[in-house]
């Protein structure tokens, strides 16, 4: 039986520093399609949180959900209600550091002040348990000062926090595709930014 795979055009070099600018068009060319398709690749990780619960009142994905759906009841942007809705994608994947995974892949696309407090909202959410579990719950303290402070306290206290009830609206991820695409649609700050604009 013949495969009908259409083999795409690859770049010819075995070592970076010996490519061209030809092996480079090729890449880019592959480059531009992969990453508009990332908001796929997001929402299908996201997926997996469904049904595990790991010990919590609600699995991973429906507390994504409700904590997103707080936010944008309450009339935050959609930026902010797409960081609400992945501050805990890095679940499946960083046991011991979740908050990086989505904070990282969020960078390039938010605010300094949304990426922030995705990044730190683990530290913050402890202030609320870590007495609990033998840890220091003022570990938030070490950042007192800082401008995002208030802004994370506040993302814990009013949309994570409270997103483990089982009874509380929770919109489904479909209502939240198209403000993900929107935010994912642009990369703000990244090197690799005029990359998007390369000529297919």
């Amino acid at each position: 039986m013949t495969s009908t795979v259409k083999l795409s055009a690859r770049a010819a070099f075995t070592d970076i520093a010996a490519s061209s600018e030809n092996d480079w068009k090729i890449i880019l060319s592959e480059l531009v399609p992969f990453a508009k398709a990332l908001p796929d690749r997001v929402l299908a990780h996201l997926r997996l949180l469904e049904g595990d619960f790991g010990g919590f009142p609600v699995d991973r994905l429906t507390h994504s959900l409700q904590t997103a759906t707080r936010a944008h009841r309450d009339g935050r942007d959609e930026e902010y209600v797409v960081c609400a809705l992945l501050h805990d994608l890095g679940d499946t994947l960083a046991t011991y550091n979740h908050a990086d995974i989505p904070a990282a892949i969020l960078k390039p696309f938010v605010s300094e002040a949304n990426h922030w407090m995705v990044q730190h909202h683990g530290v913050f959410q402890g202030y609320y348990f870590f007495h609990h579990v033998g840890m220091d719950r003022d570990m938030r303290e070490a950042f007192r000062g800082h401008p995002c402070f208030e802004q994370t306290a506040e993302f814990c206290a009013r949309y994570d926090g409270p997103a483990f009830d089982a009874k509380a609206e929770t919109l489904p991820l479909e209502c939240f595709q198209p403000m993900l695409r929107r935010v994912f649609a642009q990369p703000k700050h990244s090197m690799y930014t005029a990359l998007q604009n390369t000529p297919k």
